[in-house]
């Protein structure tokens, strides 16, 4: 399989993820059996698997000029998606989860998706946002 076409399976698979969080009101066992955990599983292996194909590639995490050079290889660029994609399909799903767990309206979590599968962190802040503004607060147990 070339880098490219895991590059358009591993899309494929997020995006189903993506699509099953926008219909979890309607099906929410089945969103988080599938976008909760065993797709963010399958694209962590894909990650894994990445790693097992020796690089040709230089770069490395020490420096800012390290991790350009390392992702101008398009093994470790693709490595970065699948790392991004597993991610914040991961915390997409947790969020629609615990929304739910806390009673928070989908309506009110439908607006930090996007964000979470876009920007990332600012999605995330953007949900953790809504739940305080709605008056729940994360606690630790």
């Amino acid at each position: 399989m070339t880098f490219e076409t895991a590059f358009s399976l591993a899309s494929l698979l997020a995006m189903a993820g993506w699509i099953l969080l926008l219909v979890s009101p309607w099906m929410p066992n089945w969103s988080d059996k599938i976008s909760g955990t065993v797709l963010p599983i399958v694209l962590s292996l894909g990650y894994w698997v990445l790693f097992l194909i020796p690089s040709v590639g230089g770069g490395g995490f020490d420096s800012l000029a390290s991790v350009m050079e390392l992702f101008a290889n398009e093994q470790s660029m693709l490595a970065g998606w699948v790392h991004f994609l597993a991610f914040d399909l991961f915390i997409g799903a947790w969020a629609c989860r615990t929304a739910r767990e806390k009673g928070l309206k989908f309506g009110f979590v439908f607006p930090s998706l996007p964000l979470i599968f876009l920007f990332g962190p600012l999605g995330l802040l953007v949900f953790q946002g809504t739940c305080l503004a709605h008056g729940f607060v994360q606690r630790r147990t």
